[in-house]
């Protein structure tokens, strides 16, 4: 069967077909703990490919319901979102050409690594703000499709707030484009009697016959990327209807993106970071009262789990500051190495990053800060310039230290990624982690955008073991139960995948997945993309593709 599929799809496109043992082993894993093998997977060198593609399952698809398209960039996503079991679209091997840049907005492919696309922008001094902690290994496609959001967040907003345009393959097989349209674009695309001009019918039907619904379930906390977002499509205040609102964090289950313009701003050049060391969680609420008036850049936050992990494998940081840098750091981390081996550890370090043209402002805010911090009577540290780096180096490169380094156990992402209300954070905090304490199985470090309530609590287990494998569906629905009953998201910036997607009707209601399911079928009748993602999503099937091996 896969080499009748082979031979089919070497016929309709120009790109590579690729079906052997190391290929199909690679493309069934991301960064998730799922492991789906899919029957081949495809290298599309141009538009035209891609259109092919769609087409040619749409023709057969009555013959194969199983048959389907998901694309996949640098495979990074921590939900299972690049991952299916019948054709892996792989952007990354030819729509990876250069960025062009232009006023200030980027045009971009879906497989243009970030680091590339980066180098780029900050050579004509901008930067795109919402980059991911995986800034050094992601991919563009998955920033877009995930709407990804990192450490600028706080202060920048998510990659929803940057995508000016988008062009895409829907399931009809052509390409559209997707921008911001005024009242009078909305009625042009709305007059049309094709399929373009049906989307847009009947997605602004659906807005508008369900508004009340629609803003009473979208999310208050600051950043989310569960369902489809119905919420920001149409903006009434200025008449404009946005459909790469929608398009954005979809996961590809709408189609397939081609390219994005996507907005910069310009970069800052001083920076300074206060470290807070807090003994325990007790002062947080009132801490954050105190810093997100400042208006720092990030907000960050890791436990001293992670931080006993970064001595542990010190070396392995300390390379990546080279041979000068490793003894900065050794002479840094000095003081956090005789805390461990006496037992003095924080519970919790906070980094505030300031930053600013005007060196005296940055000076103003840090003063400021250190001030009303006084009271508390806490440990706290300024970072001036690279002596940064140590601290970012701990919170950026955690998640990938934990995926080599513990032996005998893997990294488990399942509540990887919820978000609440910062004031919340110190009593929601103590509730999810007695979940996981009640499971002895499972060892977890946790870190996140505390500035924003967005954490990341990995868990680091024996994946074989039938008891945290049993383990794993039961502490999320305990821990999104406590999510949900405080107004929170299950996820910020990582979005649905095969992970999270059953647990949307506990986020939402089943009125509000109805939805969800009604704009799938509008864009997308015969599920030829990403199935299992956003809608129908399938517990079953998610547990029984939990990886053996790593």
């Amino acid at each position: 069967m896969n080499k009748n599929l082979v031979d089919q799809l070497n016929k309709v496109i120009d790109g590579d077909v690729e079906n052997s043992f190391r290929t199909i082993n690679k493309y069934s894993h991301d960064a998730s703990l799922f492991e789906v093998k899919p029957e081949v997977v495809v290298f599309p060198k141009n538009k035209r490919d891609v259109e092919s593609l769609v087409n040619f399952v749409r023709e057969n698809k009555n013959r194969r319901p199983n048959l389907s398209l998901t694309g996949r960039s640098a495979g990074t996503d921590m939900s299972g979102g690049p991952l299916n079991d019948s054709i892996i679209v792989e952007f990354s091997r030819y729509f990876n050409h250069v960025p062009t840049i232009n006023q200030g907005v980027a045009t971009t492919e879906p497989g243009v690594f970030y680091r590339d696309f980066e180098e780029k922008t900050l050579a004509q001094g901008l930067i795109f703000p919402s980059y991911p902690a995986s800034k050094s290994i992601c991919a563009m496609g998955g920033i877009v499709n995930n709407n990804s959001g990192g450490e600028k967040s706080l202060k920048y907003g998510k990659t929803e707030d940057y995508v000016k345009k988008v062009e895409v393959v829907l399931s009809d097989g052509k390409t559209y484009e997707f921008k911001p349209l005024d009242e009078d674009g909305l009625k042009v695309k709305m007059s049309q009697k094709d399929f373009e001009g049906g989307i847009y019918r009947k997605i602004f039907e659906l807005v508008s016959k369900n508004k009340t619904l629609i803003q009473k379930a979208k999310p208050t906390v600051h950043k989310n990327s569960a369902g489809y977002d119905l919420w920001n499509i149409w903006n009434e205040a200025t008449d404009i209807f946005d459909l790469t609102k929608l398009w954005v964090g979809a996961q590809g289950t709408l189609g397939m993106m081609l390219s994005a313009e996507i907005g910069l701003v310009p970069t800052t050049k001083y920076r300074e970071m206060v470290v807070i060391f807090l003994p325990d969680l007790n002062n947080l609420g009132r801490i954050i009262n105190m810093i997100l008036p400042l208006g720092p850049e990030s907000f960050e936050s890791y436990d001293d789990n992670t931080l006993k992990l970064a001595l542990r494998f010190f070396p392995e940081f300390a390379k990546q500051l080279g041979v000068w840098g490793m003894v900065q750091a050794g002479i840094a981390f000095l003081p956090a190495f005789l805390m461990m081996f006496m037992g003095k550890l924080p519970k919790l370090f906070l980094q505030v990053d300031f930053t600013s043209n005007d060196p005296d402002e940055l000076k103003t805010k840090v003063a400021k800060l250190m001030k009303e911090l006084e009271p508390l009577q806490l440990k706290t540290q300024v970072a001036i310039g690279d002596q940064e780096k140590k601290y970012w180096l701990v919170r950026r490169e955690s998640f990938n230290l934990l995926r080599h380094k513990i032996r005998a156990k893997h990294t488990a992402p399942f509540i990887d990624d919820f978000v609440i209300d910062p004031q919340k954070i110190q009593t929601v905090i103590p509730q999810i982690t007695g979940i996981l304490s009640k499971h002895p199985e499972f060892i977890f470090t946790v870190a996140g955008h505390v500035g924003e309530g967005n954490f990341h609590i990995i868990p680091i287990v024996d994946i074989k073991n039938p008891a945290v494998r049993e383990a794993i569906p039961q502490i999320a629905k305990e821990v999104y139960k406590i999510i949900t009953q405080n107004g929170g998201s299950i996820t910020g910036e990582h979005n649905d995948g095969l992970i999270r997607t059953p647990y949307l009707t506990q986020m939402f209601g089943e009125e509000m997945v109805k939805l969800f399911e009604q704009v799938k079928n509008i864009f997308d009748p015969q599920g030829i993309f990403n199935p299992r993602k956003k809608v129908k999503g399938d517990l079953k099937f998610a547990m029984a593709h939990i990886r053996e091996n790593w």
